[in-house]
C-alpha cells in the first residue's frame, strides 16, 4: 500500500487512479460552473454596457461580450472532447458579482465618469474570478491527461488574463483621473460632468474613438477592437502579440497573470 506521500506524489502526477474518478467528477462540475458563469458574465456586460457612460468603456464591455461568446462555444468543445453533455452548473460567486454590478449602477450617477470607473471594477472582480476558474481546470486537464481540452481552456485563460490588463489600462488612460476630478467638482453645476458630449474636450482620433487631454501618451489608450500598446512601470503589452509580461504574477490552480 502507497504510504501518504506516494499517494500525494502520484496525485499532482496524475499516476493515482485511486481518486481519479473523483478528480474527474471535480472537473466535470466545475466546468458545468465555469459554463453557467459564463453564459450569466454575457448578459451582464450587455446590461454594463447600457449603462457606461463613455463610449471607450461601453465598448470594452461589447467586445468582451462577444469574446465571452465564442468562449462558451468553446467550452462546449471542451465538453464534446470529453463525451458528454454541455449542461449549465451553478455558481452563486458570478450571481453575486452580477448583483454587485447593478448595485453599483443604482448607487453612480448615469453618464459620470465615476460610474465607469466602479463598472471596471465590477468587471475586474469578474476577471479574477474567471481566471482563477480557468486556471484551476486546466491544471486539472493536464493532471488528468485531458489534452484537447487543457488547450481549449489554456487559451480561454488567456484571453481572460488580456481582458483583465485591457480593463488596467482604459482605467488609468483617462477614466480613474476624470472620475477624480468630477468627485472634487461635485456641487458645482457649472463644471459636474452631465452627458457624454461633456467630453468634447478630449482628443478624439481618426478611428473615431476619444481620449484625455493631449498631454497623455496615446499609447496609454484603450482602442476599440486592439490590445494595449506601450509600456509603463514593469508592465508591457504588446498590440496584437501574444508576448506580455507583468510582475507579481500569482498562482491559483495554474499560472495566472493577475
Amino acid at each position: 500500500m502507497a504510504t501518504f506521500g506516494e499517494r500525494i506524489a502520484n496525485f499532482f502526477g496524475g499516476n493515482d487512479n485511486d481518486t481519479q474518478e473523483g478528480l474527474h467528477g471535480l472537473f466535470v462540475t466545475e466546468l458545468k460552473n465555469i459554463y453557467y458563469a459564463e453564459r450569466q458574465a454575457v448578459d451582464a456586460l450587455g446590461t454594463q454596457a447600457d449603462a457606461a457612460t463613455t463610449d471607450e468603456v461601453r465598448n470594452a464591455f461589447l467586445q468582451h461580450q462577444e469574446e465571452s461568446r465564442g468562449q462558451i462555444m468553446r467550452l462546449e468543445q471542451v465538453f464534446q472532447s470529453l463525451g458528454i453533455d454541455a449542461e449549465e452548473g451553478s455558481c452563486a460567486a458570478i450571481d453575486g458579482l452580477a448583483d454587485d454590478a447593478e448595485s453599483i449602477i443604482s448607487a453612480t450617477e448615469s453618464d459620470s465618469l465615476t460610474r465607469d470607473a466602479a463598472l471596471i471594477i465590477a468587471a475586474q472582480k469578474v476577471e479574477h474570478h474567471e481566471i482563477a476558474s480557468y486556471g484551476s481546470v486546466v491544471t486539472l486537464a493536464q493532471v488528468m491527461g485531458h489534452t484537447e481540452a487543457a488547450r481549449l481552456l489554456q487559451q480561454t485563460l488567456e484571453e481572460e488574463k488580456n481582458t483583465d490588463r485591457k480593463l488596467t489600462k482604459l482605467a488609468e488612460s483617462f477614466i480613474n483621473d476624470r472620475a477624480n476630478d468630477e468627485s472634487g467638482n461635485m456641487g458645482s453645476s457649472d463644471d459636474t460632468y452631465t452627458n457624454r458630449d461633456a467630453y468634447s474636450n478630449s482628443t478624439v482620433n481618426a478611428d473615431g474613438t476619444r481620449y484625455a487631454d493631449s498631454g497623455r501618451s496615446a499609447d496609454q489608450t484603450y482602442q476599440t477592437g486592439q490590445s494595449y500598446s506601450g509600456t509603463q512601470s514593469d508592465q508591457s503589452y504588446s498590440s496584437g502579440s501574444s508576448s506580455q509580461t507583468r510582475s507579481g504574477d500569482a498562482t491559483l490552480g495554474g499560472p495566472l497573470g493577475i
